[in-house]
């Protein structure tokens, strides 16, 4: 198992974790807690987009913030609209 999936698998864990006054769910994460997660001194684009791709195989999505990521479950947009050529249109 890579430090990519390691780590990702600890997140995913966190998102069933009761913490911060909620039983389960979407969270946010310092970038150093995140680099300490993943025992680096420094996170490059090739690391956050690894790591991206692994929470991605665990039913996660990661964003970032900049100066924080977010965890939330890819479910979590499926009932969002669905931009189609009507609605295109209206934009453009």
């Amino acid at each position: 198992m890579t430090d990519y999936n390691r780590t990702a698998a600890a997140l995913a864990d966190l998102y069933g974790t009761e913490f911060g006054g909620k039983p389960s769910g979407r969270y946010r994460i310092p970038v150093k807690v995140l680099r300490e997660m993943m025992g680096r001194r420094r996170l490059y684009a090739e690391d956050i987009a690894a790591l991206t791709r692994a929470l991605i195989e665990q039913g996660f999505v990661l964003i970032d913030m900049e100066s924080f990521f977010v965890v939330m479950s890819a479910n979590a947009f499926v009932n969002y609209r669905r931009v189609g050529k009507e609605a295109q249109a209206l934009v453009g």
